[in-house]
């Protein structure tokens, strides 16, 4: 598939009236960018100090943005809440003298579990202005994740609400002696009890006034714990120095403009709802709406109406289910202003590409990156033809290659040390070289465990992909997820992409099932839509589609239909659950899960 002469190619064509992109020649950007210009772009504080929060708001406070909105909030019910970035600056600097109050030292972890309300944004930005590490936690998690993450991160501070606290972690104090402040926000928050404090007695009584800290780039600002399929969550360390990947990312990648309103439909629980949730559009001082409430169809498309917005960040999770009620819903609302869709998570099959053509009359951009890499690593651009399936190309600042692996899966190293690197579409694992600001510095108090990320001068990803010859990856799948069947290594990102061109499929995962013979054989579980009916006929038919378009070697032996495909929070298909489940094996970490998607 490589070169673009045989590669399927959706051309871009200038949207009427819609600003240039921001990255309008992609060769020339990677000759001409570098990161200590990016770092000039931001303003900085006095001896070389830079702190996030100062870059996301303060310095936007007393300038002409003073006045524009920043944050834009859409409760479950009722009308919309504002805060201009004077307003944010103002709110989080009473946060920053709560927390001086109760004595929390600097660089100690405050951590939030909440959803997406005023007062979860509040704490991050005025955390990181106080020069504490923000920590947040999805509010969906049960109290035995949440223990496990406190305690790792050694929580000094946790920020929730009255109904979550009673739920979940009023049965931990007793077990998490380092904790020595809840505060409690929303309704029934009132009074103190020990360590349970109520935030907005705490708040009233903060002074208005608060200087940034004068945090070094290397400072730790930020811990996102990131689940592997087994051992406990790994606490991967971001420093201040980050915010300028996010602020570059967000402009070249996301387009984002001044005036423009920003839609990222990820929780600051996953790492997209924190760097390109909160950070990102804020240091670029354009407008962020924040909706509080689930998904349902008809919401998200008033929202982009009725808020007018300009740009887009989802899951492919919610493509799916857009996917599911029909393009045609699209046509129902005024979407004029939308002029970029970008989706990150899991690697988007081409039909999910198409579908934004379908609906919104653009092309859904796919980009990748990890908790660990802090921001978009590899990514389809405004500016640039999109090729359905393709991750994209690497972002300017970032070196991206492709290792060969042995047969153990471990990378293969050449007598001099450095790695072997694979040729045009040869599939291996995907590796960057180190350097970029928002590169995490280490999973906290696990040196050995960050030691064995990196190999011959390259960071491993631990993802399989090819590279084309033009330059574009394709995304294989994790290196533990790939399927090794009668001699043949077999990608579940390319059988689920097949099996979502058929009609009746709105979801799909595979795994590799034990076979005394191949190994193991392909099994794929399909979600249908609504229209469709589970049956054997109607498994015979995809079975019968399937080889159609992979070959017999490469499409699965058998199909399962289930309701739905188990994802985590940030949009990727469990596959090992589905695999513990059909093998009847423990399930593990169940803690990201999120049925129904």
């Amino acid at each position: 598939m490589a070169g673009s002469a045989t590669v399927p190619v959706i051309h871009k064509h200038p949207a009427m009236g819609a600003p240039a992109p921001n990255l309008l020649d992609y060769e020339r950007a990677r000759e001409e960018f570098s990161w200590t210009a990016a770092r000039a772009e931001l303003e900085g504080l006095p001896g070389g100090a830079l702190n996030i929060a100062h870059e996301a708001v303060t310095r936007h406070a007393g300038g002409p943005l003073a006045d524009t909105v920043a944050l834009r909030f859409l409760p479950r019910h009722g009308e919309p809440r504002e805060l201009t970035y004077a307003q944010l600056d103002l709110a989080t600097n009473r946060f920053a003298n709560v927390l001086a109050l109760l004595g929390v030292e600097r660089g100690e972890r405050v951590f939030v579990l909440a959803g997406r309300i005023p007062e979860l944004y509040v704490a991050a930005l005025g955390t990181l202005k106080y020069g504490a590490v923000f920590c947040p936690l999805f509010s969906a998690f049960g109290p035995e994740p949440i223990e496990q993450r406190l305690r790792l991160g050694d929580a000094r501070a946790l920020l929730t609400t009255p109904a979550l606290y009673e739920r979940k972690v009023a049965q931990l104090l007793a077990r998490l002696p380092g904790l020595e402040h809840v505060l409690l926000t929303g309704s029934g928050a009132t009074g103190e009890q020990g360590a349970v404090k109520s935030l907005d007695e705490l708040t009233s009584a903060a002074a208005d006034h608060h200087e940034t800290a004068r945090t070094a780039p290397q400072d730790m600002a930020l811990l996102h714990f990131t689940s592997g399929t087994t051992g406990t969550p790994k606490g991967a360390v971001h420093v201040h120095e980050a915010v300028v990947a996010h602020r570059a990312t967000a402009k070249m990648v996301l387009d984002l403009h001044p005036g423009d309103v920003f839609w990222c439909t990820a929780d600051p629980g996953w790492v997209t709802g924190t760097s390109y949730g909160i950070i990102a559009p804020l240091t670029l001082g354009v407008t962020s709406v924040v909706d509080e409430a689930d998904f349902e169809a008809d919401r998200w498309y008033r929202i982009l109406q009725e808020q007018r917005v300009n740009v887009w960040y989802t899951a492919p999770t919610a493509l799916r289910m857009l996917m599911r009620v029909g393009a045609e819903v699209a046509d129902e609302y005024a979407l004029s202003e939308l002029r970029f869709i970008a989706s990150v998570g899991e690697p988007l099959p081409p039909e999910a590409v198409r579908f934004g053509e379908q609906a919104f009359g653009m092309p859904v951009h796919d980009n990748w990156w990890q908790t660990e890499t802090g921001g978009i690593m590899v990514a389809n651009y405004r500016s640039m033809d999109v090729r359905p399936g393709s991750m994209g190309r690497p972002l300017p600042g970032i070196e991206a290659s492709v290792a060969r692996r042995d047969q153990q899966g471990a990378a293969v190293l050449a007598r001099d040390g450095t790695l072997e690197l694979a040729g045009e579409d040869e599939q291996g694992e995907l590796v960057l070289r180190p350097g970029w600001p928002s590169m995490f510095r280490g999973y906290l108090g696990e040196e050995e465990r960050y030691r064995g990320c990196f190999a011959g001068g390259w960071y491993l990803t631990g993802d399989l992909v090819r590279r084309d010859g033009d330059g574009y990856f394709w995304f294989v799948g994790r290196g533990d997820d790939v399927i090794k069947s009668a001699g043949h290594l077999i990608g579940p990102f390319e059988v689920e992409s097949a099996l979502l061109e058929h009609p009746a499929v709105v979801d799909v995962g595979v795994i590799g099932k034990p076979d005394p013979v191949a190994g193991e054989v392909v099994k794929a579980f399909v979600a249908l839509r609504t229209d469709y009916e589970a049956g054997e006929e109607l498994r015979s038919e995809l079975l019968g589609f399937a080889r159609k378009r992979l070959g017999a070697a490469v499409a699965p032996r058998e199909i399962d239909f289930l309701d739905s495909i188990p994802h985590n929070r940030s949009g990727k298909i469990m596959r090992r659950l589905l695999k513990a489940r059909e093998l009847g094996l423990p399930e593990g970490d169940t803690s990201m899960v999120q049925e129904g998607a």
